[in-house]
């Protein structure tokens, strides 16, 4: 058995009333009501898309006692009111989460945008992280959310990963610690519970742990001076919560466990040596630990569900994320209890962390004082005046020119009247869809402007007469918007057809500008354009600052990091 917890020192520090009621509540409870404890559901506004279980949110509080909830998003007051229903009927208040890592948007559909971890990095101002935690939490708390599952304190080593690409805040510690720092010090002007992630690292290799083990291949040595410093860091200011991912860190388990074999190596969500033993232990974390969802494959192709679900408390995990199946998981878990997968000491020190931050919430409290749900007057902060400006601010501070090596900008109607706009989508109908079209957007800006903008049909190879194109077009301005979640382990430019007449076969035909609207390491693929930003989101602000900047009318303020280039000589000239 691992290290206790301390529920009187950091970060809980909690009172004796406070600790009595943790006490008192756990005594009370029977095993069924413990076990439930340990889950936090996935709350659908519609069909469920994991579990297919048609329970109505009271009969899922009822049979299965759970401690946490999430929910997939909607509009701000369809949350509020899911929350407050959740709440009402709960016996134990929940911890309710979102991940809003770049602003109130993680929480609701309705909610602001502020600034990715990527865009905060580029404006090389810790007030842009600062107002993106600080609308995160103001947003997310008028909806009832009480922790949120960011930001990601992940390093962005690998410019092949697009799992944190636009989610890390830096590509060595030092960055990551300024700029999350300045996040959490925004978020924490709400009362939220902190959870910083993907334990013991993401950002090393380029695939992505909802398909594939993950897998942080750094050295002892290595990992204690990047990760390391970082979750040292954070751990020390007090962070209450920590993501494990299902990312192992092979060389750190051999050293801890010279007797592990490389079959024998498991995720940090799985891994007693990295959670209980480096974690819990080495860097003395006093907090709670909740799993990554358990429905990814870094967990799910480890061993048997069976084995897992109970596995990972019993790894020092505390909570874990998402039922497959309600009956199923619930049961596997209670089994894991009744067998002793789960010993007594490890079940009760799980709780004392788990009620230890609704204590520290003093949400039972709330409840008592009537003040635990949300009223519809709270929503008025979302999109508020005061939350559009700081988007306002963070993207003329982020959006970041690469480079203009032909000298292609500034662009003017007078000058590049007659546009060819190509889009460049990822997946459709996606996990992280937006349903805008961003070419769209683009267009009518443009448009409202006095340019003249024929969207190019790419479906076609066809290219027609140069010489024709050069007549009709005055500026090639190409858009990626490539977005996708969880269908592929890296994330890059797929032309609409082989060899389709949207790759910019026409840099030296017509001044070309290309501009991603997500991901930071296009150049990659498209290494030929010679005039390339990074405006890091598809909002209307990020867009008419974008469209500002290309016009002269705004300067470039955004710094790129060194993974821009990819690695690729070309790139840069």
């Amino acid at each position: 058995m691992g290290k206790l917890v301390d529920l009187t020192k950091k970060p809980y520090q909690l009172s004796e009333s406070q600790i009595q009621w943790v006490e008192d509540t756990i005594k009370g409870m029977t095993d069924r009501e413990k076990v439930g404890q340990l889950f936090t559901n996935l709350f659908f506004f519609g069909e469920d898309a994991f579990s297919g279980n048609a329970l109505t949110n009271e009969e899922i509080l009822n049979k299965y006692h759970i401690g946490g909830a999430r929910y997939m998003g909607a509009e701000s007051s369809k949350v509020q009111a899911l929350i407050n229903d959740l709440q009402s009927k709960s016996k134990i208040p929940l911890l309710v989460a979102a991940n809003c890592d770049s602003g109130g948007n993680g929480a609701c559909q309705d909610g602001t945008y502020i600034a990715s971890g990527a865009q905060a990095e580029a404006a090389r101002d810790t007030s842009v992280a600062y107002n993106a935690g600080y609308v995160s939490g103001r947003e997310a708390t008028a909806l009832g959310v009480n922790v949120n599952f960011d930001p990601c304190v992940d390093i962005l080593e690998n410019w092949r990963n697009t799992i944190v690409n636009t989610r890390a805040y830096g590509t060595h510690a030092a960055d990551v610690i300024t700029y999350t720092d300045a996040y959490l010090k925004g978020l924490t002007q709400s009362e939220i519970i902190q959870c910083i992630k993907h334990w013991p690292g993401d950002g090393t290799e380029e695939r992505d742990q909802h398909l594939v083990l993950g897998v942080n291949e750094l050295s002892v040595d290595e990992w204690e001076d990047s990760f390391g410093r970082v979750y040292r860091h954070h751990i020390n200011e007090g962070v209450e919560m920590i993501m494990a991912g299902h990312i192992a860190l092979p060389a750190y388990q051999k050293a801890l466990n010279p007797a592990l074999k490389d079959e024998d190596i498991l995720p940090a969500t799985l891994s007693e040596e990295l959670t209980q033993g480096l974690l819990k232990e080495t860097l003395d974390f006093n907090g709670m630990v909740i799993t990554d969802a358990s429905h990814m494959l870094g967990m799910t192709a480890a061993m048997r569900r069976e084995d897992y679900v109970p596995r990972a408390i019993q790894a020092g995990c505390d909570m874990f994320l998402f039922f497959n199946d309600l009956e199923e998981d619930f049961n596997f878990m209670l089994k894991g209890y009744h067998e002793g997968v789960i010993t007594e000491e490890r079940m009760t020190d799980a709780l004392r962390r788990i009620l230890g931050l609704k204590a520290k919430l003093n949400l039972h409290e709330k409840r008592q004082a009537g003040t635990l749900l949300r009223d519809k007057e709270a929503l008025a902060v979302i999109g508020s005046d005061e939350h559009l400006k700081m988007r306002e601010d963070a993207a003329d501070k982020g959006i970041t020119l690469v480079k203009d090596t032909q000298g292609n900008l500034p662009i003017s109607p007078k000058t590049h009247k007659r546009i060819r706009l190509y889009v460049l989508e990822g997946e459709k109908g996606g996990i992280q869809s937006t349903g805008v079209n961003a070419g769209d957007t683009v267009k009518a800006e443009l448009e409202k402007r006095g340019y003249d903008v024929t969207i190019n049909d790419g479906s076609t190879r066809v290219k027609g007469k140069t010489l024709k194109y050069r007549e009709d077009v005055d500026l090639a301005l190409v858009i990626a918007n490539v977005i996708g979640y969880g269908a592929q382990n890296n994330y890059r430019i797929q032309w609409k057809t082989a060899m389709s007449n949207e790759v910019p076969w026409y840099v030296y035909e017509v001044p070309t500008v290309f501009a991603s609207l997500n991901f930071t390491t296009h150049l990659h693929d498209a290494t030929m354009v010679k005039t390339f930003i990074n405006a890091y989101h598809e909002n209307e602000e990020n867009i008419k600052q974008l469209i500002d900047k290309l016009e002269g009318k705004s300067t470039f303020k955004g710094v790129p990091n060194d993974n821009v280039w990819a690695n690729k000589w070309q790139a840069k000239l």
